[in-house]
C-alpha cells in the first residue's frame, strides 16, 4: 500500500488534469491497476457476514436490557435491595469493558471465528448458571461471567467490517454491524418484561441460552474466517481447525476457477498481541477520542438505568409497560444506524472530491495525508450538540410531577438517535486509524465507555434522589459541551499526530530489525554459544 501524495489544501488552486487514486499515487497507476482486490468476498457475502456479526453483537446489549424490567422482581425473589441489584448492572458494565480487551486481541492474533466460539461458549455456561442460581452472590458473579461472554461480540463485529469493507464504504457497513447492538436496547426490555411477567425471571436466561446456542451453531457451520492477519483478502486459506463447511466449498471453488492465493494481502505479518488494545488507549489521539466517548456514554446511561425507577414511581408501570418504554430508545438507535452511516460515507467522498482524489471501488484507501478525523467528526460533533439540546429538556420534563408520556417518548427517541449517531461516527474513525488491530481498537473504545458508563449507572439513583432529574440533566449537558473540546483537538491536529506515531513506529521497527541483523551476523561469524555468552554479560548475568 503506497502513501497518498501530499496535496495542498490552501495554497494550490490548480485543477488536476486527472483525479488521483486514493489507493495509489498517479505515478504508480499501473501498479494500482494490478493490485489485488481488497476483499474477494462478493457484495452479497459481505452483507451476509456483517449481518450475522450484527446478530452476534445483539448478545451484549440484550443481556443488559433484558434484565431491566425484572429488577424489582429479582430483588424481591432474592430478598435483597434494589441498590444491590443495580450493583449487578455496574459490575456487568465493568466486565463489559474489560473482557473485549482480551477478546479483541485474540481475534486480531488468531482470528475472528475462534474468538466468537470462545465468547458464545462462555455466554451459554453463564446463562445456564443464572437460570439455576438461588442467591444474590451467585447472581453477581454469574452476571460478570455473562458479561465476559457477550461483550466481546460488539468489538468483533467492527473487526469483521474492517476486514471486508474499504474506508469509502465503511460508514454504511458499520451501520449494518451496529443494528444488532441497536436492537438490543429496543427488544431486550420488551422480551424481558414479557418473559418475567408470564414465565418468571429465570426464563430470561433460558431464552439467552437458546439464542447463544443457535449463534454458536451458525459460526461453527457457516461463517468463514475474515481476519486479514489470517486470510488476507479472503483468498488465503485459514488454519485447518479454523475453517467452516461453507468456507471449505468456497476455497475449493476458488481453486477450481484459478483464483490466486494473494499472500501479500495478509495485512500484518507480525500479529498484534492479545492485550494490544491497552496501548491504543494511551495514544495521544485515541485517548481524547475514547475519553469523550466514555463521557457521552455515561450520560446516556443516566437515562437508560434511571428509567425503570422513574416510570415505576411516576406512572406505576409493571415490567411489561416499563419494557415497552424502552422501545423509542431502540428505534432511535436503529434509525441512526441506517441514516448516519450513509452521511459518514457521503462526507468521506466529499473530502475526496475536494482534494481531487478518485475512489476506486474494491480498493482500500490510505489516510496518511487525508483528514479522516475531519471527515468523520464533521458528522459526529454536530450530533453531539444536538444531543445536548435534547438531553436538557428531557431532564426537566422527567422532573415534572406528571410528565406527558408523549413528550417523554419523543425525547427518548431523539436522545437515542443523536447519541447513537455520534458513537457510530467515532467507531468508524477508531477503526480507520488502527487497520492492523481493528478489533482491539474497538475493544479499547468499549473498555473506556463501559467503565465510565458503569460510573453513570452507579451515580444515577443518588443523583436523582439528591438533585432531581432536571438538575441532573443540566449537569450532564454542561459536561458534554465543555468536554467536546476533546473531539475538536483530533480534528485539528489528528493528521499530524498520526504522522508522528508512524515515524516512531518505523524507527522502532528499524532498530529492532537492525539488532536482529547484527545478531545473525555475529552468530554466523562466531557461533551461537558466543552470542549467548554476550547476552548473559549484557544483562549482568554473565560470569
Amino acid at each position: 500500500m503506497t502513501a497518498l501524495p501530499e496535496t495542498s489544501q490552501t495554497t494550490s488552486t490548480a485543477v488536476p488534469e486527472k483525479p488521483q487514486s486514493l489507493h495509489a499515487p498517479a505515478a504508480e497507476a499501473n501498479k494500482g491497476a494490478t493490485e489485488p482486490q481488497f476483499s474477494t468476498f462478493s457484495s452479497i457475502e459481505k452483507k451476509l457476514y456483517v449481518y450475522i456479526a450484527s446478530c452476534a453483537a445483539f448478545a451484549s446489549p440484550v443481556s443488559s436490557g433484558i434484565y431491566y424490567p425484572a429488577l424489582n422482581i429479582i430483588a424481591s425473589d432474592l430478598h435483597t435491595t434494589l441498590a444491590n441489584i443495580n450493583l449487578t448492572i455496574t459490575t456487568y458494565m465493568i466486565f463489559q469493558g474489560l473482557a473485549p480487551t482480551i477478546v479483541g486481541g485474540i481475534s486480531d492474533r488468531y482470528g475472528r471465528k475462534p474468538a466468537y466460539l470462545i465468547c458464545f461458549t462462555v455466554f451459554i455456561g453463564a446463562n445456564i448458571g443464572l437460570a439455576l442460581q438461588t442467591n444474590y452472590v451467585a447472581l453477581l458473579v454469574l452476571r460478570c461471567l455473562q458479561s465476559c461472554g457477550s461483550s466481546g461480540t460488539v468489538a468483533l463485529s467492527n473487526g469483521v467490517v474492517s476486514d471486508i469493507a474499504t474506508r469509502a464504504e465503511r460508514g454504511k457497513y458499520i451501520g449494518y454491524a451496529a443494528l444488532g447492538s441497536s436492537l438490543g436496547p429496543a427488544l431486550g426490555p420488551i422480551i424481558g418484561g414479557l418473559l418475567a411477567h408470564f414465565l418468571g425471571w429465570r426464563s430470561i436466561f433460558w431464552f439467552l441460552t437458546i439464542y447463544a446456542g443457535f449463534m454458536l451453531t451458525v459460526f461453527v457451520v457457516f461463517i468463514p474466517e475474515t481476519c486479514r492477519n489470517i486470510v488476507g483478502n479472503g483468498s488465503v486459506p485459514a488454519q485447518k481447525w479454523n475453517i467452516s463447511l461453507i468456507a471449505y466449498f468456497r476455497l475449493r471453488k476458488q481453486r477450481k476457477n484459478g483464483v490466486s492465493v494473494s499472500q501479500e494481502t495478509v495485512q500484518n505479518k507480525r500479529r498484534p498481541g492479545i492485550l494490544s488494545s491497552l496501548p491504543i488507549i494511551f495514544e495521544k489521539e485515541s485517548f481524547l477520542l475514547l475519553l469523550y466517548a466514555g463521557i457521552l456514554y455515561a450520560g446516556f446511561y443516566v437515562i437508560v438505568a434511571g428509567l425503570p425507577a422513574q416510570l415505576a414511581s411516576v406512572y406505576n408501570y409493571n415490567s411489561i409497560q416499563i419494557g415497552l418504554c424502552y422501545l423509542p430508545i431502540g428505534c432511535g438507535s436503529i434509525v441512526a444506524r441506517t441514516t448516519v452511516g450513509r452521511a459518514i460515507d457521503w462526507n468521506f467522498r466529499r473530502h475526496c472530491r475536494k482534494l481531487g482524489i478518485e475512489i476506486v471501488k474494491g480498493k482500500q484507501q490510505t489516510i496518511e495525508a487525508f483528514p479522516v478525523e475531519r471527515a468523520r467528526l464533521e458528522i459526529g460533533l454536530p450530533l453531539v450538540y444536538c444531543g445536548c439540546a435534547v438531553f436538557l429538556p428531557y431532564g426537566w420534563v422527567m422532573s415534572l410531577q406528571s410528565p406527558p408520556l408523549a413528550a417523554v417518548v419523543v425525547l427518548l427517541f431523539l436522545n437515542a438517535y443523536v447519541l447513537s449517531g455520534s458513537f457510530q461516527a467515532l467507531s468508524v474513525l477508531v477503526v480507520d486509524c488502527h487497520p492492523d488491530s481493528s478489533a482491539a481498537a474497538s475493544a479499547a473504545l468499549n473498555l473506556v465507555r463501559c467503565l465510565l458508563g458503569a460510573g453513570g449507572v452507579a451515580a444515577v439513583i443518588p443523583l436523582l434522589d439528591r438533585i432531581g432529574s432536571g438538575w441532573t440533566g443540566t449537569m450532564v449537558t454542561l459536561i458534554w459541551i465543555l468536554a467536546s473540546a476533546m473531539w475538536w483537538a483530533p480534528m485539528i491536529w489528528g493528521p499530524q499526530w498520526r504522522k508522528e506515531k508512524k515515524i516512531k513506529q518505523a524507527a522502532k521497527r528499524a532498530k529492532k530489525e537492525s539488532g536482529r541483523d547484527m545478531e545473525k551476523a555475529v552468530r554466523k561469524e562466531y557461533g551461537a554459544a558466543h552470542v549467548n555468552q554476550m547476552t548473559l554479560e549484557a544483562t549482568g548475568k554473565g560470569i
